[in-house]
């Protein structure tokens, strides 16, 4: 339920209302807007007259919220959430460039992919230490090392640095982790996800390739539910009866996710696509459906990758990209303010 307060309400009022509500057992989640303040009532709200509440001076109007993802959900935070990692900027407006190689290999590698996507315009190196595979006989990552190696990077470099987390039990290790990935096996790992809401440390928290939307909410509400609301959606592609690449990308996504949540919105062309030569194109696509940012793995020498080479640019292929992308953003941003 949303009760949408009139401007300017009385303190005294509001106090009394907000006081009662929580006597009912509810956590009411005030947000303030531009024009407008909501509460946001989160429990059993079978209890609350909506009519008695309607009837207050101070209320506007009253709404039952029927989706079960209440915090994720618009209708309860109208306005865009704005999430900070580090200088980079997720949900204003700007486009933010995440990337680097799938995984850490070795020290050179990761410094030499942190300075050539920094110098590209990237805002974010990306790298996996702990790495989840398919296969148990595949790369595993470097493990602490890696994560050891990829924080120097980032110091030598001056960016955040975001990587993925396998298990709550690993959140020590990760405590210098500017941006903390959920990957797409792990989304629905509610123990985890339970856990990245007592911290408040940002968290970018990728589709599952069977994950409907709703499902996918889901899995963010747990976050917030716990208090972190500092999360970024990551579009990586589901899985289809196609076979061609790795995922099938759901540009539809974008814009469907910015209608239902306030929550920023990211993709990924390269996991979704399995396929370099796809990622220029499914990126555009990204950019110009309004993505927030954009996860792209970059790699010195793609070919003898220890893991997923055949969906890494090379660094001059990355380059070029990136300048093409913030053109087109500016464009598409320049249109829709036109249309304002």
């Amino acid at each position: 339920m949303i009760i949408i307060l009139k401007n300017d309400p009385d303190p005294w009022q509001l106090e009394d209302l907000t006081g009662w509500l929580r006597d009912l057992g509810l956590t009411v989640c005030p947000t303030v807007g531009v024009g407008q303040t909501i509460l946001g009532l989160v429990g059993d709200t079978s209890r609350v007259d909506a009519d008695l509440i309607a009837a207050l001076d101070i209320v506007e109007d009253v709404k039952r919220v029927q989706e079960p993802f209440k915090n994720v959900n618009r209708k309860f935070h109208p306005e865009n959430t704005v999430v900070s990692v580090g200088q980079a900027v997720f949900g204003d407006g700007s486009l933010t460039l995440i990337a680097g190689p799938c995984a850490v290999e070795n020290e050179e590698q990761i410094l030499s992919a942190a300075y050539a996507v920094k110098n590209a315009g990237a805002q974010i190196l990306r790298a996996g230490a702990f790495r989840s595979r398919t296969s148990p006989y595949s790369f595993q990552g470097l493990k602490v090392e890696g994560m050891r190696l990829l924080l120097k990077a980032g110091e030598a470099t001056g960016l955040p640095v975001m990587t993925e987390i396998l298990d709550a039990s690993q959140l020590p290790l990760f405590k210098d982790v500017d941006l903390i990935e959920v990957g797409s096996g792990n989304v629905r790992n509610y123990h985890l996800l339970t856990a990245l809401g007592r911290i408040k440390k940002p968290v970018l928290l990728r589709r599952g390739p069977a994950m409907t939307y709703e499902e996918w909410l889901m899995s963010a509400e747990y976050i917030l539910a716990g208090g972190n609301g500092r999360v970024i959606l990551c579009e990586s592609g589901i899985r289809t009866f196609e076979n061609y690449t790795k995922n099938t990308f759901d540009i539809t996504s974008i814009p469907v996710l910015k209608a239902l949540t306030h929550l920023p919105v990211a993709a990924d062309p390269c996991q979704a696509s399995g396929k370099y030569s796809l990622v220029p194109h499914l990126a555009s696509a990204a950019c110009a459906a309004g993505a927030d940012g954009l996860v792209m793995e970059v790699h010195p020498d793609p070919q003898h990758a220890l893991c997923e080479g055949e969906r890494q640019l090379e660094f001059d292929k990355f380059s070029a990209l990136a300048g093409k992308l913030f053109a087109l953003h500016g464009t598409v941003r320049e249109g829709e303010r036109e249309d304002e």
